[in-house]
Protein backbone atom coordinates (compact mmCIF):
# COMPACT_ATOMS: atom_id res chain seq x y z
CA UNK A 1 0.00 0.00 0.00
CA UNK A 2 1.75 3.80 -1.10
CA UNK A 3 1.75 6.42 1.20
CA UNK A 4 -1.28 8.02 -0.35
CA UNK A 5 -3.48 4.93 0.24
CA UNK A 6 -2.50 4.95 3.67
CA UNK A 7 -3.62 8.55 3.90
CA UNK A 8 -6.73 8.41 2.14
CA UNK A 9 -7.49 5.01 4.72
CA UNK A 10 -6.40 6.83 7.81
CA UNK A 11 -8.49 5.61 11.14
CA UNK A 12 -10.98 8.76 11.21
CA UNK A 13 -10.50 8.63 15.31
CA UNK A 14 -7.19 10.20 14.43
CA UNK A 15 -8.39 13.01 12.51
CA UNK A 16 -11.47 13.59 15.69
CA UNK A 17 -8.45 13.78 17.97
CA UNK A 18 -6.28 16.14 15.68
CA UNK A 19 -9.19 18.40 16.16
CA UNK A 20 -9.56 18.01 19.64
CA UNK A 21 -6.09 19.18 20.28
CA UNK A 22 -6.36 21.70 18.19
CA UNK A 23 -9.57 22.71 20.16
CA UNK A 24 -7.99 22.28 23.72
CA UNK A 25 -4.45 23.46 22.75
CA UNK A 26 -5.49 27.54 22.36
CA UNK A 27 -7.69 27.49 25.58
CA UNK A 28 -4.53 26.21 27.55
CA UNK A 29 -2.17 28.04 25.59
CA UNK A 30 -3.04 31.24 24.56
CA UNK A 31 -2.39 32.82 20.89
CA UNK A 32 -1.77 36.20 19.96
CA UNK A 33 -3.48 35.39 16.51
CA UNK A 34 -4.32 38.71 15.07
CA UNK A 35 -7.70 40.09 14.84
CA UNK A 36 -9.62 42.96 12.73
CA UNK A 37 -12.36 44.60 14.85
CA UNK A 38 -15.53 45.74 12.94
CA UNK A 39 -17.11 49.08 12.66
CA UNK A 40 -19.89 47.92 13.70
CA UNK A 41 -18.23 47.10 16.99
CA UNK A 42 -15.96 50.32 17.31
CA UNK A 43 -19.53 52.02 17.31
CA UNK A 44 -20.39 50.39 19.88
CA UNK A 45 -17.56 50.79 22.34
CA UNK A 46 -17.43 54.39 20.99
CA UNK A 47 -21.18 54.85 22.08
CA UNK A 48 -20.38 53.35 25.32
CA UNK A 49 -17.00 55.21 25.87
CA UNK A 50 -18.54 59.07 25.13
CA UNK A 51 -21.36 58.26 27.93
CA UNK A 52 -20.74 60.74 30.83
CA UNK A 53 -19.44 59.62 34.21
CA UNK A 54 -22.85 58.34 36.40
CA UNK A 55 -25.04 57.94 34.01
CA UNK A 56 -27.32 54.72 33.77
CA UNK A 57 -27.02 51.81 31.16
CA UNK A 58 -29.74 48.98 30.90
CA UNK A 59 -27.89 45.55 29.91
CA UNK A 60 -30.66 43.12 28.98
CA UNK A 61 -29.33 39.27 29.51
CA UNK A 62 -32.21 38.09 26.95
CA UNK A 63 -30.50 34.44 26.21
CA UNK A 64 -30.74 30.84 27.34
CA UNK A 65 -28.22 28.68 28.77
CA UNK A 66 -27.89 27.58 25.26
CA UNK A 67 -26.47 30.41 24.04
CA UNK A 68 -23.91 31.21 26.31
CA UNK A 69 -20.78 30.39 24.23
CA UNK A 70 -21.56 33.29 21.97
CA UNK A 71 -23.58 35.77 24.22
CA UNK A 72 -21.70 35.30 28.26
CA UNK A 73 -18.54 36.72 26.80
CA UNK A 74 -20.77 39.62 25.17
CA UNK A 75 -22.14 40.34 28.95
CA UNK A 76 -18.80 40.21 30.48
CA UNK A 77 -16.76 42.59 27.97
CA UNK A 78 -19.87 45.17 28.12
CA UNK A 79 -19.83 45.28 32.40
CA UNK A 80 -15.75 45.32 32.12
CA UNK A 81 -16.42 48.78 29.85
CA UNK A 82 -19.66 49.79 31.67
CA UNK A 83 -17.94 49.50 35.35
CA UNK A 84 -14.61 50.61 34.12
CA UNK A 85 -16.33 53.92 33.35
CA UNK A 86 -17.97 54.13 36.88
CA UNK A 87 -21.45 53.67 34.55
CA UNK A 88 -24.24 52.79 36.58
CA UNK A 89 -26.07 49.90 35.63
CA UNK A 90 -29.49 48.73 35.48
CA UNK A 91 -30.16 44.64 34.31
CA UNK A 92 -33.16 42.94 33.12
CA UNK A 93 -34.11 39.97 30.95
CA UNK A 94 -37.45 38.88 29.46
CA UNK A 95 -36.09 34.89 29.47
CA UNK A 96 -37.86 32.89 32.11
CA UNK A 97 -35.58 30.07 31.79
CA UNK A 98 -32.48 30.60 33.36
CA UNK A 99 -32.15 34.53 32.65
CA UNK A 100 -32.67 36.16 35.99
CA UNK A 101 -29.87 33.47 37.80
CA UNK A 102 -27.60 34.55 34.51
CA UNK A 103 -27.60 38.04 34.91
CA UNK A 104 -27.46 37.74 38.92
CA UNK A 105 -24.35 35.13 38.71
CA UNK A 106 -22.51 37.49 36.14
CA UNK A 107 -23.23 41.10 37.84
CA UNK A 108 -22.32 39.77 40.92
CA UNK A 109 -19.04 38.06 39.26
CA UNK A 110 -18.38 41.59 37.95
CA UNK A 111 -18.96 44.29 40.51
CA UNK A 112 -16.85 41.96 42.78
CA UNK A 113 -14.15 42.77 40.59
CA UNK A 114 -15.22 46.53 40.11
CA UNK A 115 -15.91 46.74 44.16
CA UNK A 116 -19.72 48.00 43.04
CA UNK A 117 -22.19 47.88 45.69
CA UNK A 118 -25.37 46.16 44.63
CA UNK A 119 -28.51 49.06 44.67
CA UNK A 120 -25.85 52.32 43.97
CA UNK A 121 -24.03 51.03 41.04
CA UNK A 122 -25.72 48.23 39.45
CA UNK A 123 -29.68 46.64 40.16
CA UNK A 124 -30.68 43.76 38.84
CA UNK A 125 -34.28 43.78 38.06
CA UNK A 126 -35.26 40.24 36.95
CA UNK A 127 -37.85 38.60 34.66
CA UNK A 128 -41.44 39.80 34.01
CA UNK A 129 -43.70 37.74 31.97
CA UNK A 130 -45.20 39.93 28.78
CA UNK A 131 -42.67 41.23 27.20
CA UNK A 132 -44.16 43.47 25.01
CA UNK A 133 -46.56 45.18 27.79
CA UNK A 134 -42.66 45.29 29.87
CA UNK A 135 -40.92 47.30 27.19
CA UNK A 136 -43.79 49.44 26.71
CA UNK A 137 -44.66 50.21 30.60
CA UNK A 138 -40.89 50.64 31.47
CA UNK A 139 -41.33 53.79 29.29
CA UNK A 140 -43.66 55.01 32.11
CA UNK A 141 -42.79 53.44 35.07
CA UNK A 142 -39.82 51.36 35.44
CA UNK A 143 -41.66 50.69 39.48
CA UNK A 144 -44.73 50.24 37.78
CA UNK A 145 -43.63 47.15 35.84
CA UNK A 146 -41.10 45.83 38.80
CA UNK A 147 -42.30 46.84 41.84
CA UNK A 148 -39.05 44.88 43.53
CA UNK A 149 -35.74 43.96 41.99
CA UNK A 150 -34.92 40.26 41.20
CA UNK A 151 -34.10 39.86 45.28
CA UNK A 152 -37.57 40.79 46.24
CA UNK A 153 -36.48 44.71 47.30
CA UNK A 154 -38.91 47.54 46.71
CA UNK A 155 -37.01 49.80 44.01
CA UNK A 156 -37.93 53.03 46.31
CA UNK A 157 -35.10 51.04 48.94
CA UNK A 158 -32.33 50.67 46.32
CA UNK A 159 -30.40 54.13 45.74
CA UNK A 160 -29.97 54.07 42.21
CA UNK A 161 -33.47 53.30 41.33
CA UNK A 162 -34.48 56.24 42.68
CA UNK A 163 -33.03 58.14 40.37
CA UNK A 164 -34.65 56.02 37.62
CA UNK A 165 -38.28 56.32 37.21
CA UNK A 166 -38.47 55.43 33.42
CA UNK A 167 -36.72 55.63 30.12
CA UNK A 168 -36.00 59.23 30.62
CA UNK A 169 -33.31 58.33 32.62
CA UNK A 170 -31.49 55.60 31.13
CA UNK A 171 -28.80 56.90 28.45
CA UNK A 172 -28.40 53.80 26.86
CA UNK A 173 -29.52 50.21 25.98
CA UNK A 174 -27.18 47.02 25.70
CA UNK A 175 -29.03 44.14 24.51
CA UNK A 176 -27.31 40.89 24.56
CA UNK A 177 -29.71 38.20 23.22
CA UNK A 178 -29.91 34.83 21.14
CA UNK A 179 -33.43 35.24 19.90
CA UNK A 180 -35.73 38.18 17.89
CA UNK A 181 -36.61 40.31 21.27
CA UNK A 182 -34.38 42.60 19.60
CA UNK A 183 -37.00 43.40 17.07
CA UNK A 184 -38.96 44.29 20.28
CA UNK A 185 -36.37 46.95 21.45
CA UNK A 186 -35.89 48.47 18.30
CA UNK A 187 -39.77 48.74 17.71
CA UNK A 188 -41.21 49.37 20.81
CA UNK A 189 -38.26 51.18 22.86
CA UNK A 190 -35.94 52.84 20.34
CA UNK A 191 -38.98 53.85 18.21
CA UNK A 192 -41.79 55.43 20.11
CA UNK A 193 -39.25 56.56 22.98
CA UNK A 194 -35.73 57.29 20.70
CA UNK A 195 -33.86 55.38 23.29
CA UNK A 196 -30.16 55.03 21.78
CA UNK A 197 -29.29 51.05 21.55
CA UNK A 198 -26.79 48.82 20.72
CA UNK A 199 -26.75 45.16 20.65
CA UNK A 200 -24.43 41.52 20.85
CA UNK A 201 -26.48 38.21 19.15
CA UNK A 202 -25.72 35.43 18.02
CA UNK A 203 -24.06 34.83 14.46
CA UNK A 204 -26.96 33.04 13.23
CA UNK A 205 -28.87 36.35 14.22
CA UNK A 206 -26.34 39.13 13.06
CA UNK A 207 -27.09 39.53 9.39
CA UNK A 208 -30.71 40.38 10.16
CA UNK A 209 -29.99 43.39 12.28
CA UNK A 210 -28.04 45.51 9.57
CA UNK A 211 -30.83 47.17 8.61
CA UNK A 212 -31.32 48.40 11.68
CA UNK A 213 -27.27 49.63 12.03
CA UNK A 214 -28.36 51.63 8.37
CA UNK A 215 -31.34 52.92 9.87
CA UNK A 216 -29.74 54.00 12.67
CA UNK A 217 -32.37 52.76 14.97
CA UNK A 218 -29.07 50.66 16.61
CA UNK A 219 -25.83 52.44 16.92
CA UNK A 220 -23.64 49.16 17.65
CA UNK A 221 -23.44 45.43 16.89
CA UNK A 222 -21.31 42.53 17.77
CA UNK A 223 -22.04 39.73 15.88
CA UNK A 224 -21.68 36.04 17.68
CA UNK A 225 -17.84 34.91 18.94
CA UNK A 226 -16.69 36.94 16.68
CA UNK A 227 -17.88 39.91 17.92
CA UNK A 228 -17.75 38.95 21.81
CA UNK A 229 -14.16 38.44 20.78
CA UNK A 230 -13.69 42.13 19.27
CA UNK A 231 -15.56 43.82 22.28
CA UNK A 232 -12.98 41.25 24.66
CA UNK A 233 -9.89 43.52 22.39
CA UNK A 234 -11.43 46.57 22.38
CA UNK A 235 -11.51 46.50 26.38
CA UNK A 236 -8.53 45.32 26.52
CA UNK A 237 -9.48 42.10 28.38
CA UNK A 238 -8.78 39.00 26.02
CA UNK A 239 -10.49 36.07 28.09
CA UNK A 240 -13.31 33.35 26.31
CA UNK A 241 -14.24 34.68 23.37
CA UNK A 242 -10.69 35.62 21.88
CA UNK A 243 -9.52 31.46 23.48
CA UNK A 244 -12.72 30.61 21.39
CA UNK A 245 -12.14 32.27 18.19
CA UNK A 246 -8.33 30.95 18.00
CA UNK A 247 -9.65 27.76 18.50
CA UNK A 248 -12.22 28.12 16.03
CA UNK A 249 -9.33 29.78 13.19
CA UNK A 250 -7.19 26.62 14.04
CA UNK A 251 -10.04 24.00 13.48
CA UNK A 252 -10.71 25.79 10.19
CA UNK A 253 -6.88 25.48 9.09
CA UNK A 254 -6.86 21.86 10.37
CA UNK A 255 -9.92 21.08 7.99
CA UNK A 256 -8.73 23.22 5.12
CA UNK A 257 -5.38 21.00 5.17
CA UNK A 258 -7.48 17.79 5.58
CA UNK A 259 -9.50 18.44 2.89
CA UNK A 260 -6.32 19.60 0.44
CA UNK A 261 -4.78 16.56 1.79
CA UNK A 262 -7.42 14.08 1.10
CA UNK A 263 -8.04 15.28 -2.81
CA UNK A 264 -4.47 14.93 -3.20
CA UNK A 265 -4.32 11.48 -1.59
CA UNK A 266 -7.01 10.75 -3.84
CA UNK A 267 -5.81 11.78 -6.93
CA UNK A 268 -2.67 10.40 -6.39
CA UNK A 269 -3.77 7.02 -5.71
CA UNK A 270 -6.38 6.80 -8.56
CA UNK A 271 -3.31 7.67 -11.11
CA UNK A 272 -1.41 5.14 -9.73
CA UNK A 273 -3.65 2.67 -9.64
CA UNK A 274 -4.36 3.39 -13.23
CA UNK A 275 -0.94 3.64 -14.00
CA UNK A 276 -0.87 -0.13 -12.86
CA UNK A 277 -3.64 -1.37 -14.94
Amino acid sequence: MSIWEKIGNVDRRWIYLAVALTVIFPVIFPLKLPMNVTPEARQLYDAIEALPDSCVVMLTFDYYASATAETRPVSIAALHHLFRKNIKVVTMTTIPLGGPSMASEVTRLMAKEYNKTYGVDYVNLGYKANYTAVLLGMGTSIEGIYPTDQYGTHLAELPLMQRVKNYEDISFIFIVADNGIVDNWISIVNAQFNKPMGAGVTAVMAPKFYSYLQANQMIGLLGGMKGAAEYEMLVNKPSMAVSGMNSQSLVHLLIIGFVVLGNVAFFAARRRKGTSE
